[in-house]
């Protein structure tokens, strides 16, 4: 392991988990005076097999651009907007969300930080597979962050509750 990180990555999708793991990835970039590169992995909805046999470049733009403003909305909803004081790369990627992580973080130095899904058994089954594979196969270190007790509260009742 090295004694300073040169990158922090964080997956980004909106849910309360990688809220909570864009709040202590920004902690990370402060800390390290590195750079924050939230990561938001995208695929087309059906997957990428029937997107091929389409292939409407219209289409795949709307993708993008509703990819992009779900990254924006992240950002607004658990900071707030871009941090001032650190520099900031946003990024999306094409692909499953585990792969496209590791894929980035690709540095001995770089520093990957990932939520590990709503707390119960299923939800863990269902939601932690992504912080499963990326501390499996990731090259760099990997902080799994654990959701906020909000978490658990149906989003329909959270914003009644705020």
């Amino acid at each position: 392991m090295t004694s300073s990180v040169g990158r922090v990555f964080v997956g980004v999708d909106g849910s309360p988990g990688s809220l909570q793991a864009l709040r202590h990835a920004l902690g990370f970039a402060r800390v390290f005076a590195a750079p924050l590169i939230p990561v938001l992995a995208w695929q087309p909805p059906g997957g990428e097999s029937p997107a091929r046999a389409r292939e409407v470049p219209e289409l795949e733009q709307e993708w993008v651009r509703v990819a992009d403003r779900r990254l924006t909305a992240a950002f607004e909803e658990g900071l707030g907007l871009l941090p001032p004081d650190v520099l900031c790369e946003p990024r999306l990627i094409r692909g499953p969300t585990g792969p496209a992580l590791v894929a980035c973080a690709d540095r001995p130095n770089d520093l990957l930080v990932v939520g590990t899904g709503r707390h119960g058994l299923f939800a863990r089954l269902a939601h932690s597979r992504i912080a499963g594979y990326c501390i499996s196969h990731a090259y760099c270190c990997v902080v799994a962050v654990p959701p906020p007790p909000l978490a658990d509260v149906p989003r329909h009742v959270r914003h009644l509750t705020v």
